[in-house]
């Protein structure tokens, strides 16, 4: 699957002198799908793609972003929105993440500051959001997205997942990346194969190994820093794959006025698979602190 919506404002990270990833800050998409920047296509050294942007199945998906499905009751997620008692529902809620100012503009880094609004401006959240590469070996490189958000609104505000209200699993909420269409999947972590043993859970790190038209890639997610490490990962490999880092799982969070929380989280994009040997030794390059 390619980017259903054409990007308006896009900027362009490389490694090596090789393109990697493409972020559109400043997409043109409907208020429906919470508008906001993501980066697709990622693209391993080798050249194999590892985000979708837009599928069918789930418009409002968009490569790697910082999504949230209920802040003060706006969705910054995109689509249907999770109603206890009734289930997911078409709302007129939908919020934006609006591009402010440049903070760094460079080949191997984005920096910029951001705000939260509802469908008619009025501010949420304040951001800065911090985008880095590096690379890591002939056959992988590293992705950290670094956010800072504050809370805009002079008053308490809420940041809740549909688990919180009462859907199961689905504590989803804060970094999340849709993997590209493929025709198998492993999913590894310290805990074990697959999804069931660390949805829902906290781990050192998540390793995603997709097999698509003829070339193997991995794509392995670690926390940047100690309080990421706290968050539980929310995975996803059924019909589609999709890893998020969450915010806050079957408990509102709560920020006060001008409170303000950061996360990071680091993904190694990889050409071919890895073992367990390999991407415990990869994440422990990250070694947050305890």
């Amino acid at each position: 699957m390619g980017d259903a919506h054409p990007p308006h404002g896009t900027a362009s990270l490389s490694v090596r002198g090789l393109d990697i990833a493409r972020y559109v800050w400043e997409p043109d998409l409907p208020l429906a799908m919470s508008p906001r920047p993501y980066l697709h296509p990622v693209r391993t050294l080798g050249g194999s793609t590892v985000t979708d942007a837009g599928p069918d199945s789930h418009r409002h998906q968009f490569g790697i972003s910082i999504a949230a499905p209920d802040v003060g009751g706006r969705n910054f997620w995109g689509g249907r929105t999770f109603v206890a008692g009734h289930g997911p529902a078409w709302l007129d809620n939908h919020g934006r993440q609006h591009h402010q100012r440049w903070l760094r503009h460079t080949s191997d880094e984005l920096a910029h500051a951001l705000l939260w609004a509802d469908g008619r401006g009025a501010a949420l959240l304040r951001e800065q959001r911090v985008i880095t590469c590096r690379p890591v070996t002939d056959t992988a490189w590293a992705l950290t997205t670094h956010t800072r958000l504050t809370n805009a609104t002079g008053a308490p505000l809420t940041i809740r997942s549909p688990a919180a209200q009462g859907r199961p699993g689905a504590g989803y909420g804060g970094f999340f990346w849709r993997g590209a269409a493929v025709e198998s999947a492993r999913i590894l972590s310290p805990a074990g194969t697959g999804v069931q043993p660390v949805h829902g859970c906290t781990a050192a790190w998540l390793a995603v190994t997709g097999v698509a038209e003829g070339a193997t890639w991995t794509v392995l997610f670690a926390p940047g820093d100690a309080t990421t490490a706290r968050d539980r990962w929310f995975v996803r490999a059924r019909d589609y794959l999709g890893v998020g880092s969450s915010l806050t799982w079957d408990e509102p969070l709560v920020l006060g006025p001008e409170e303000t929380i950061e996360r990071s989280l680091v993904a190694f994009i990889v050409d071919g698979p890895l073992t367990p040997a390999a991407a415990a030794a990869l994440a422990d390059t990250v070694r947050p602190p305890a």
